[in-house]
């Protein structure tokens, strides 16, 4: 926690620059004009509530049940973005969840892009954890810090798929990159269409120090809060969607959206360095060989 401690001041002023210098990561994408328009209730209708406008989402967690929501539509590679405040205070053991998916449940043929957002106990850092599944292999884990308390207020967390990467961003700054070979693989999913989902549930047995805090359920109920849903992507239409391959009329697949740009570059290096906590493509011990994804640059 020293270390914590000594680092804030130093991403406090990264993080002006950041917002003042990051380049835009996407076209303007039209805002939802309502849950109900874009989302679904998987589960839990009764811990689902919108503020009196309407304009903002909460899902709660306490000890009978937790909640989420699923788009309507699902697509197949795009632009999908979302805008999140997570819990505050003492939030150990509690995930909030926000992915794609090719289906409704942890299938074991399923595709998926994980953003997880672990709980702490009050004071500690915020983590982010980030997950490839293809055909239901998933074992790709990145986990970093924040550069900002994402429980003081909302902060954009945005998805970029097509076929030759996927990248992660918060607030348009690219944590993640995860290339494509261009080949037939078993790591990038290109071919089956998915939803993007939400919630927000108990993991107090792995979540936070491994499982070692658990859930203070006299904290609860837990809230995550949502807004300002943007998707510009291929909308996938059975039996023969338009998206069933790529076809470059779109800015999210065409050439500079295949690449990171020369600014993402930048803000990309400077958070591998500083707030990487685990990468699995560096991780031996686990993966004696490594697979086979892991030496695809980021930077081509």
């Amino acid at each position: 926690m020293e270390r914590m401690a000594s680092l804030m001041p130093i991403l406090l002023y990264i993080a002006v620059l950041i917002a003042a210098c990051s380049s835009s990561s996407s076209e303007a994408a039209a805002p939802a004009t309502s849950f109900e328009d874009n989302f679904d209730i998987m589960w839990s209708e009764n811990h689902f509530k919108t503020s009196a406008d309407g304009e903002i989402w909460y899902l709660s967690l306490d000890k009978e049940t937790g909640c989420g929501f699923q788009t309507k539509q699902k697509y197949r590679f795009g632009w999908f973005s979302m805008k999140l405040k997570l819990v505050g205070g003492d939030s150990a053991g509690v995930v909030t969840a926000y992915y794609m998916c090719t289906e409704n449940g942890a299938g074991p043929e399923r595709d998926e892009l994980d953003f997880e957002f672990l709980g702490n106990r009050s004071g500690q850092p915020y983590l982010i954890q980030t997950n490839v599944y293809k055909n239901g292999t998933g074992g790709r884990e990145m986990r970093h810090m924040l550069w900002f308390d994402p429980t003081a207020d909302f902060h954009t967390y945005s998805i970029l798929w097509n076929n030759h990467q996927i990248v992660f961003f918060v607030d348009k700054v690219p944590i993640r990159v995860f290339k494509n070979n261009g080949e037939a693989n078993n790591f990038f999913p290109n071919e089956k269409p998915m939803y993007l989902f939400s919630s927000i549930w108990n993991a107090d047995e792995w979540a936070t120090r491994g499982g070692l805090e658990k859930t203070d359920w006299k904290k609860a109920p837990f809230v995550s809060s949502y807004r300002d849903f943007n998707v510009d992507g291929c909308q996938w239409e059975d039996p023969y969607p338009a998206c069933v391959s790529t076809t470059t009329k779109n800015w999210w697949d065409q050439y500079d959206a295949w690449h990171l740009s020369d600014a993402q570059k930048m803000d990309y290096a400077w958070i591998q360095r500083n707030l990487v906590i685990y990468d699995y493509c560096k991780d031996s011990e686990r993966y004696p060989t490594l697979p086979v994804e892991c030496p695809l640059s980021p930077w081509e």
